[in-house]
This record gives structure tokens, C-alpha cells and sequence, in this order.
């Protein structure tokens, strides 16, 4: 049946049908794979995703993957056949040639051929969904195993999150998730062409450099050749983003405008919207304004870089257009960080719904109003009324440093006299606060924070996001699903020792709220050279999007003398901490151009863009929140022969020195 060392497939239909009917049904899987193997066999000649109505009639030859079959009666069968670009439905008659294929196990690799037949008009779906193709032959490119940890085709039953990432090529065979890597595909090639168009030049910068105090944990890697003098290992960092590079690279002047799509490494665990590697639309510019023009302060925008919110704005818009077929504002609205804070208690707000803070310390008594200013505080309220957020109010169970006054006739202006949020604050039992919007039945919670707000939230901030939470799972509030409520948020605090993910590098020091390359507003550089650090604002700006920051950059500092004052007398870097420095402050001595630049979160865009919470839906391999990687298995030890060729090795057990 099969001739010759080639393994030339020379049976007839005939024969074959009568021999595959002789056979159990083990053995005409393995016939038929055989045959797949050993014989040629067609190209095809359409995808899944592309016959339409046009093409009825048609003889084509298709390949993909069989799904579970379904029976229409004694004596047809229908299959769909699935491939990256669709699904088409396949029309089986049992007494032809084709009968077989009932008996392929699930996700089994086929070609099939046939002719396209259109469906009747009241089963027309359009597209692909108008026809069927009715199989006259068929040949096994690859049959599957009967025992497939999941099957992907069962959106009813869908494996746990653990399973499908440790077969994650199985997984991506969902629809879901292979649509999500095209459309990134997709996206990424709009904003690739958008940047072009705008001028900029697309330049790859290395991956491997030199462990330097930026902020985020690196990830290190040893070299096997490269060794110090003393013969001690040595490491490179896997960039936490291209920052110094692109400078660089502005600096030599070799582009005016450069980007890429770039792969970083931050070694952060347990944060459900982090992955160790992600990926960064990253630009920088030269010379770029360091202040506002009269159009931009018209927009609240009081810092330098216009230049690039506008390169990024219509980056954005690009992007939104060509995947969503959505038209985004010519501009979007600007806020600074201390409005944020008090307004909204965030940095990056969501501006989809209202329950905004308010400062009611002006309402205290006197001497309760004294006594938070000469602490240099200020007590807040985000007062809740209405249908939306009232029920949400009665069942939160709040968050610390913050506290709830029900509010009636009888305490609507004396509640200060009780509340615990007010302790050891001075208070006459006769004292009267008047807050002219407060009216009983209203829930007002308290908190008291520092006049000039710290950090990326406030208590009520993170209140108000709890009471909201609680009232979309309430079904009391509905968020727009297509709101896109971008905002840009500038004016951060330049330095800042409230960011705990610093404090392994920061030792109690100042430390830099973005990195330590952002310069600051042109108003603020008299107080920055005499000491008053903490009313230093930085030209850094955010954008976020539905309460989520999307990206964010900077006007940089472009003067070596700068550099240096913010790393020796701010930072109190020791020289050990300037050494992976000293190239950056040597090309700006040798003379940079203002420069400023920003990254965009492409794998969180995507996420939003394909309306999914997790970024691992939109990366092909991704890894767990916790850094593991089950599908590959890594990270994973290696063996000491191994270890001792890099001058590395373990430390004995219970040895933590």
C-alpha cells in the first residue's frame, strides 16, 4: 500500500475507503496520519476567516482545526474548522469519503477539500457565517491526543487560570485570546507608522547595561567572560526602561526624534497589573520647550514639553481611530497633581463618575482650624448622597485614617464636638460648624492629610474608589463601557519620601517622585538650590485613562551642573551610586539640547483596548503575578558546574551571610 522509500501515497479512494472500514479506530487515526506524513497533499487555497457568499460554488481546500462535531439527523454532520483568521462550518454527509472525520479526536490538524454552498437566507450570519462547506475528502495533518489537558473550543467550561498557563499554546487557541495578539499586532503597526509619519526615527538601544539606582529592582545577569580585576563576578541589568540610552542618543544629536517598542525588566511581584517583562512605547525629543506658551497655559498646561503631549495625543488618537474606529478629542484635559489630590484623592483619577473631596477645614471653629494649620494639615470630606453611592456607603467597611458621621437635624452643625477623626484637637461643647451643602441623611467620611498631598492617594481617594466598586457590584452605578476619560496630570512633586517601592534605594533619603533626570518647573529652581525640596514641582506629566496611568514622562535636565546638584546634595548619592552616572553627566557637558520624552504602557493600552483586566490576556507568554513562569518553567535552579563557571555558587543552608 505504501511503495517505495519516499513513502509516495498510491492507494486509491476505493481502496482506501474499504481498508480504513476494516480497520479499528486507532489503527485509521494512525492510517490516516500516515497518509498526511508520508504522501503530498494541497496547498490551501483560502483561510477559515475568508469565504463570503461571493465564493458559492466554489472547489477550495482549507486547513485548520477540527471542533466538536455536531449531528444533524442520520446523516449529515457539522464541524467547524478553525484557524487564526476564523471559523468556517464544514457539512459532512456520512456515506461520503469524508465520513471519517467523525471519528478525529477534538483540535485534531486537517485539510480538508470541498465545495462552498450557501446557507439558506434565514441562516445567513454574513460573511464567512453565509456559507458552509460541504467536504468531499479530507486528509490528517496532525491528530491530537485523546486527552487533552482542556479543551479551548469549551467557552462553558474554561480550565483555571494555572492550567491554561502552563499550556498556554493551547490556550491561545481561544478565540479571545488570539484575537487579543492580533489586534496588538494590529496597534502596534498603527503606532509605528504614526511616529513615522511624525518624523521620528525608530532605534533599538541595548537591553543588557549597568545596575544603576533608577528606582524599580533590576534584574541582573552575570557574565561568564567578563570578569573584574580581582577576578570576582560581574553583572550586567536588564534595562527597567531604555531611559539613559535615549538620552544619549539625543544628545549626540544623530536623530532629533526618536522611539521604539521596547522590551523592560523590572524584578516586581504580586502586583496584579505588573509583569517582570513588558513592553514601552518609548520617545524622546530634542529640543523641546521648558515652559508654557500662551496656548498651552490656556489648557492648564504650565510646564515645558508641549511638544510631546502633542506627539503623544495624536499617537493616542491614531491608535484609538485605527483599532476602535473611534473619533478621541483634539485635546485632552489637563490637571495638575495637587488638584488631583484634593478633588479626587489619586494621581491618576478616574473622571468617569463625580463624588468629588472637599476641604472643609475653613468651616472648623477657629480653634480647630488653628490647630490643624499650625500642623500643617487640613481635614477633608467626601460627602455621599443620593441613589448611586448611598447603599455602597451604608455596607463599606471603609479604609484606615478614616471615619463615618451620619448625618441628622440634630448634629448637622455640631458633629465636630464627637468625631474621632478631630482628637486632641480643642473643641467648645458650644461650637458650631456650618458646611452649607450638608444636609442630614447625608454620609459625610472624614479623613485629616497634610496641606500638600503626598504619595499616589489619599484615604478618601481610596474610599471613593471602594464606594464605587461597591456600587457597580450594587448594580446602583453603571460606568460607561466606551467612556475614554484621558486626562493628563502634571506638576508632580519632584522629590518625595513617600514612595515605599524607593525606600530599598532611598534609606530614608529624598528620592525622586519620577527618576532623578525630570527637571524641574523653571519657577521652583530657586527653591530647589535653597533646600526647600518638598515645594519643588517637577515638569512631569501622566496621562491616564478611566483611572488608569497609561504613560507618563518628562522634561529632562539638560545642564550638567543640575545633574549633579540633584544627585549629590538632594538625593545624597554616595559615589558608588553616581559612578553608573558619570557617562550621562559628561554628555551633557559636552552640550545637550533640552530634551524631554515619555513611555506609554503598551501592554496596559491593549488591555484596555481589548476590554480585558488582565494584561497577561494580551501578552502571548505571559508570566504569573508572582514572576513564575509555568509554561517554561522558569525561573529554575542550575547546577553548581554550571554556577562555577560564572565564579558564582549557593549558599549553604541556614548561611544567610
Amino acid at each position: 500500500m505504501l511503495a517505495g522509500r519516499g513513502c509516495r501515497f498510491v492507494v486509491r479512494q476505493k481502496t482506501e475507503m474499504a481498508l480504513r472500514g476494516a480497520l479499528s479506530r486507532v489503527d485509521q487515526l494512525r492510517f490516516l496520519s500516515q497518509g498526511a506524513h508520508c504522501g503530498p497533499y494541497p496547498a490551501r487555497t483560502h483561510n477559515c476567516g475568508s469565504l463570503s457568499a461571493s465564493d458559492d460554488g466554489k472547489k477550495v481546500v482549507l486547513t485548520g482545526w477540527i471542533l466538536p462535531e455536531r449531528k444533524a439527523g442520520k446523516h449529515v454532520s457539522f464541524f467547524p474548522l478553525k484557524d487564526s483568521f476564523g471559523a468556517t462550518q464544514l457539512v459532512v454527509n456520512r456515506d461520503s469519503p469524508a465520513a471519517p472525520l467523525s471519528g478525529l479526536t477534538v483540535e485534531s490538524v486537517v485539510l480538508v477539500e470541498g465545495e462552498v454552498a450557501l446557507r439558506p437566507e434565514k441562516q445567513r450570519r454574513g460573511g464567512v457565517g453565509d456559507i458552509d462547506v460541504v467536504v468531499s475528502n479530507f486528509r490528517v495533518l496532525n491528530s491530537a491526543d485523546n486527552s487533552l489537558p482542556f479543551t479551548p473550543s469549551d467557552v462553558s467550561n474554561i480550565a483555571n487560570e494555572d492550567l491554561r498557563a502552563r499550556y498556554r499554546y493551547l490556550d491561545l487557541r481561544r478565540t479571545a485570546l488570539s484575537d487579543n495578539i492580533q489586534k496588538r499586532s494590529k496597534v502596534a503597526h498603527i503606532a509605528r507608522n504614526a511616529l513615522h509619519d511624525e518624523g521620528f526615527t525608530e532605534v533599538e538601544t541595548p537591553v543588557l547595561l549597568r545596575s544603576s539606582p533608577e528606582g524599580a529592582r533590576e534584574y541582573l545577569v552575570p557574565s561568564r567572560i567578563v570578569r573584574a580585576e580581582d577576578d570576582s563576578p560581574v553583572f550586567y541589568a536588564l534595562q527597567q526602561s531604555p531611559q539613559q540610552p535615549k538620552q544619549l542618543l539625543i544628545c549626540s544629536g544623530a536623530v532629533d526624534r526618536y522611539y521604539q517598542l521596547a522590551k523592560c525588566f523590572r524584578d516586581e511581584g504580586g502586583r496584579k497589573d505588573r509583569q517582570p517583562e513588558f513592553t514601552q512605547i518609548d520617545l524622546e525629543m530634542a529640543f523641546v520647550s521648558w515652559g508654557a506658551d500662551a496656548a498651552s497655559a490656556a489648557r492648564g498646561w504650565r510646564i515645558g514639553g508641549a511638544e510631546v503631549r502633542d506627539a503623544i495625543e495624536r499617537l493616542v488618537r491614531a491608535m484609538w481611530a485605527g483599532a476602535e474606529g473611534v473619533t478621541l478629542p483634539s485635546a485632552f484635559p489637563v490637571m495638575t497633581y495637587q488638584e488631583a489630590m484634593n478633588r479626587f484623592g489619586s494621581d491618576k483619577p478616574d473622571t468617569r463618575f463625580g463624588l468629588e473631596i472637599s476641604d472643609i477645614t475653613p468651616y472648623l471653629p477657629a480653634t480647630q482650624r488653628e490647630a490643624l494649620e499650625r500642623e500643617g494639615e487640613i481635614l477633608q470630606a467626601l460627602i455621599v448622597r443620593g441613589a448611586d453611592f448611598i447603599s455602597a456607603s451604608q455596607t463599606a467597611p471603609g479604609v484606615p485614617d478614616t471615619e463615618r458621621v451620619l448625618i441628622d437635624a440634630a448634629n448637622r452643625t455640631s458633629w465636630q464636638r464627637s468625631s474621632s477623626i478631630m482628637a486632641g484637637l480643642p473643641v467648645a461643647d458650644d461650637s458650631v460648624c456650618e458646611i452649607p451643602s450638608l444636609k442630614p441623611g447625608d454620609h459625610m467620611w472624614l479623613a485629616r492629610r497634610t496641606k500638600l498631598a503626598q504619595g499616589g492617594s489619599t484615604p478618601l481617594g481610596r474610599l471613593r474608589l471602594q464606594l464605587s466598586q461597591i456600587a457597580q457590584e450594587q448594580g446602583s452605578l453603571t460606568l460607561p463601557s466606551d467612556a475614554c476619560n484621558f486626562l493628563w496630570v502634571t506638576e508632580f512633586p519632584l522629590f518625595t519620601r513617600a514612595d515605599d517601592d524607593k525606600e530599598f534605594l532611598a534609606h530614608g533619603r529624598w528620592s525622586s517622585s519620577h527618576h532623578p533626570f525630570t527637571a524641574p518647573m523653571y519657577e521652583d529652581i530657586p527653591k530647589m538650590y535653597e533646600g526647600r525640596v518638598d515645594e519643588v514641582r517637577g515638569q512631569h506629566y501622566d496621562l491616564v485613562l478611566n483611572g488608569c496611568e497609561i504613560g507618563g514622562g518628562s522634561v529632562r535636565v539638560h545642564d550638567a551642573a543640575m545633574q549633579d546638584h540633584i544627585f549629590t546634595n538632594i538625593l545624597q548619592l554616595e559615589p558608588t551610586e553616581k559612578a553608573p552616572f558619570e557617562h550621562l553627566l559628561h554628555a551633557l557637558r559636552c552640550g545637550a539640547p533640552p530634551h524631554g520624552g515619555m513611555a506609554l504602557g503598551f501592554d496596559r493600552i491593549m488591555s484596555i483596548l481589548c476590554k480585558t483586566s488582565s494584561i497577561r490576556d494580551v501578552i502571548a507568554f505571559p508570566k504569573t503575578s508572582g514572576g513564575t513562569d509555568l509554561l517554561f518553567r522558569s525561573p529554575a535552579p542550575v547546577g553548581e558546574d554550571v554556577l562555577r563557571e560564572y565564579r558564582l555558587g549557593y549558599l549553604q543552608k541556614g548561611n544567610s551571610a
